[in-house]
């Protein structure tokens, strides 16, 4: 059975809520994420004709690009579109889920990018990228353990700018720890200074990712506590950014242009 979480989750993958611009409000807009979906309506708006077809259509969540919802609703009585569309999805039991300025702003399979390869467009970029959505991990591994760290972190979506993946900076040093009486240490004894040769690693990754490379680092880390350090960087993002840029094949004169 897929529900209208599972389906939330997959939708998140390709354009995460968190890509969104703050006047937005993309994401579900109305249904319960238990609702088992039996068909998916594709449109523009969610408009009253277009739930009644889904109602027609047997499709129980519509998928639209503009949120019916922006502001919030104070009163359901009808008198305006917005109020009766949420009517009667409530009604027929019909969930709202928008992707808008979140999928605008992905640069691979967003909107932007598909209407990029519909003109043939080449080396392209985004027009405005969108910063604050990268932050940097700093943790200290010991020397033998350093790879497998490494490409946990790498597999989890770390270590990824532009075109180069698996990117990484490491300093060697000397970290001290004395464990207690009730550490379980990988290395060293209770209450004994213990001194280990290790590498300061740092990579770089989306922020919207870093449960799952918290999760991976602590899975490959040898130590029972491991430290680290979570930096939110102020350098834009080359895959997040609104609207897109790139050349034409060949130049065209505007009358071709407009044929494509």
């Amino acid at each position: 059975m897929i529900t209208l979480a599972h389906l939330s989750q997959a939708l998140q993958k390709l354009a995460p809520l968190a890509y969104q611009e703050d006047y937005d409000n993309a994401g579900l807009l109305v249904g319960s994420p238990a609702l088992e979906v039996k068909g998916v309506l594709l449109a523009l708006d969610a408009l009253e004709p277009v739930l009644e077809e889904a109602r027609q259509k047997n499709c129980n969540v519509v998928l639209s690009h503009h949120p019916i919802i922006f502001k919030g609703l104070k009163k359901l009585t009808g008198q305006h579109y917005t109020e009766r569309v949420v009517m009667q999805a409530l009604k027929n039991d019909i969930a709202l889920y928008a992707l808008h300025t979140n999928l605008d702003n992905v640069r691979q399979g967003g909107v932007n990018s598909k209407i990029a390869e519909k003109l043939a467009l080449q080396a392209l970029r985004p027009l405005q990228l969108r910063p604050h959505t990268l932050s940097k991990l700093t943790t200290f591994v010991p020397e033998a353990y350093t790879e497998a760290v490494l490409q946990a972190l790498g597999e989890a979506g770390a270590g990824q700018i532009g075109e180069y993946r698996d990117c990484s900076f490491r300093v060697k040093g000397q970290g001290r720890f004395t464990p207690s009486e009730h550490a379980n240490p990988f290395l060293g004894q209770a209450h004994q200074p213990e001194e280990v040769s290790e590498d300061r690693v740092e990579v770089i990754f989306p922020a919207i990712l870093e449960k799952s490379i918290i999760q991976a680092l602590r899975q490959a880390h040898p130590y029972e506590e491991v430290a680290y350090y979570l930096h939110r960087l102020e350098n834009e993002n080359p895959e997040v950014g609104s609207g897109a840029i790139g050349t034409l094949p060949q130049a065209l004169e505007e009358a071709a242009f407009w044929r494509i």
